[in-house]
């Protein structure tokens, strides 16, 4: 579970999440029992990480099971995805990869610049397109 006072953006676990299942795509690729386990476990560890109370049995098995369900079809439509542009299937989940990163880093990015005009506006730094720029006095 997470320690309550770690602060996580929804953003992060969500591109997490999003890593494991492509990693999960991977280990189905690759057909090596070695990896279909160790993207299990990291499935396994991944939940217990983001949850804030414990899930009864049945809801982590159903939670792990929606994980692999994800990695199956991520494997399947990179593996068509893949047939389709003459691409490995490795490039194709490489490129799945980096673009659940770069939404993360888009999130990121929002998420400061809107905090920063909020920090603007309350110092009085703000300034709009109507925002006059000679305080108000006309000149000549």
């Amino acid at each position: 579970m997470t320690d309550e006072h770690a602060t996580h953006r929804p953003e992060d676990d969500a591109a997490r999440l999003g890593l494991v299942v492509v990693g999960e795509a991977a280990a189905l690729h690759s057909g090596d029992d070695a990896a279909l386990d160790a993207s299990e476990e990291n499935i396994r560890e991944t939940i217990e990480e983001l949850i804030d109370e414990p899930l009864t049995p049945r809801q982590e098995e159903v939670v792990e099971r929606l994980a692999a369900a994800g990695g199956a079809l991520t494997a399947g439509l990179g593996g068509a995805l893949a047939a389709q542009s003459g691409r490995s299937v490795d490039d194709v989940l490489t490129g799945a990869a980096r673009s659940v990163l770069r939404q993360q880093q888009l999130a990121s990015h929002r998420e400061d610049v809107g905090r920063d005009r909020t920090a603007d506006h309350r110092s009085g730094e703000y300034r709009s397109a109507d925002t006059r720029q000679d305080d108000g006095h006309a000149r000549d």
